[in-house]
C-alpha cells in the first residue's frame, strides 16, 4: 500500500461516501445492535494498540532513541524495527474507519461530527505520508503516545457495548484530557527538535506542529461543548413540546457513543 498514493486516496473516498450513502440506506431503517461484533472489535484494536505500545517502546530503546530529537538514519536496525511498527499503526488508521461506519449502521449520527472524521480520515493520508519520507527517528513519540490512549480508549468502549457495565465507565470524559495532553506533549516533542535540530526534516516538524494543533482547538471545542455544565431547568417548568425531560435534561441532549452516554472520544 506504500508503492502508490492511489489506494489509501481511494479508501479514503469509499471511507466518506460510505457515510453519506450508508446514512440516506439507514434513514428508514431500525438501527443495528452489533454487540457481538463491536466486542470482537475494540478487543483488536486493543490489543493491536497494545502490540504497538511495546513494540515501539523496546525497539526505540534497543536503538537509543534520543527524546529530544531522533534523526532518520542513526539507529541501524532499531530503525527498521520501528518502521515496521509504524507500518502496523498506518494500517490501524485504515481499520478504524470501522468506528464511523458502525455509527452508521447503529444510527448515531450526532457522533459523526466534523471532528470525527476530519481526525479518521487525516490520519489515514498523512502517515502514507510519514511512511514514505520519514518511517524512523523523530516520527515514533506521537504513535507511542496514541498507542497507550487507544488501549485505554477502546477498552472504555468494548465495556460500554454491556449496560451492566454503565456504572463503572465514569471517567469518560479523563479520555478526552488524556488526548489533549498527549496532543500538547506530541507538539512538545515536536518542536524541540526544531529548537535543537538533529538533521530531522524541519518542514515535516512544522507540518506535524500545525495538525496536532487543529486537533487541539478542535478536540477542545468538543470537550467545552460536551463536558461544560448545562443549566438545570426548573421543577415545575414545563418541557418543551415534543421532547421528554429526563433528569433536568430534554432527551435531544442525551446521545449514546458505542452504547454509553456522551460523544466518541477521538
Amino acid at each position: 500500500m506504500l508503492d502508490s498514493y492511489l489506494p489509501t486516496f481511494f479508501l479514503t473516498v469509499i471511507y466518506l461516501l460510505s457515510i453519506w450513502l450508508g446514512n440516506k440506506y439507514m434513514k428508514n431503517r431500525p438501527a443495528l445492535s452489533l454487540r457481538g461484533i463491536l466486542t470482537s472489535y475494540n478487543l483488536g484494536i486493543t490489543l493491536l494498540s497494545l502490540y504497538m505500545l511495546v513494540e515501539l517502546v523496546l525497539s526505540s530503546w534497543e536503538g537509543g532513541y534520543n527524546l529530544q530529537c531522533q534523526d532518520l538514519a542513526s539507529a541501524g536496525e532499531a530503525d527498521i524495527r520501528v518502521a515496521k511498527v509504524l507500518w502496523w499503526y498506518y494500517f490501524s488508521k485504515l481499520i478504524e474507519f470501522l468506528d464511523t461506519i458502525f455509527f452508521v449502521l447503529r444510527k448515531k449520527t450526532s457522533q459523526i461530527t466534523f471532528l470525527h472524521v476530519y481526525h479518521h480520515a487525516s490520519m489515514f493520508n498523512i502517515w502514507w505520508c510519514v511512511l514514505n519520507w520519514i518511517p524512523c527517528g523523530q516520527s515514533f513519540f506521537g504513535p507511542t503516545l496514541n498507542s497507550f490512549i487507544h488501549i485505554l480508549m477502546y477498552s472504555y468502549y468494548g465495556l460500554s457495548v454491556f449496560p451492566s457495565m454503565h456504572k463503572y465507565l465514569w471517567w469518560k470524559k479523563y479520555l478526552t484530557q488524556a488526548q489533549l495532553v498527549q496532543f500538547v506533549l506530541t507538539i512538545t516533542h515536536t518542536m524541540s527538535a526544531v529548537v535543537k535540530p538533529c538533521g530531522f526534516p524541519f518542514g515535516c516538524l512544522i507540518f506535524q506542529s500545525s495538525y496536532m494543533l487543529t486537533l487541539v482547538i478542535l478536540f477542545l471545542n468538543f470537550y467545552v461543548q460536551t463536558y461544560r455544565k448545562k443549566p438545570v431547568k426548573k421543577d415545575m417548568e414545563d418541557p418543551p413540546a415534543g421532547k421528554e425531560v429526563k433528569n433536568g435534561f430534554s432527551k435531544a441532549y442525551l446521545t449514546a457513543a458505542n452504547g454509553v452516554i456522551g460523544k466518541k472520544a477521538q
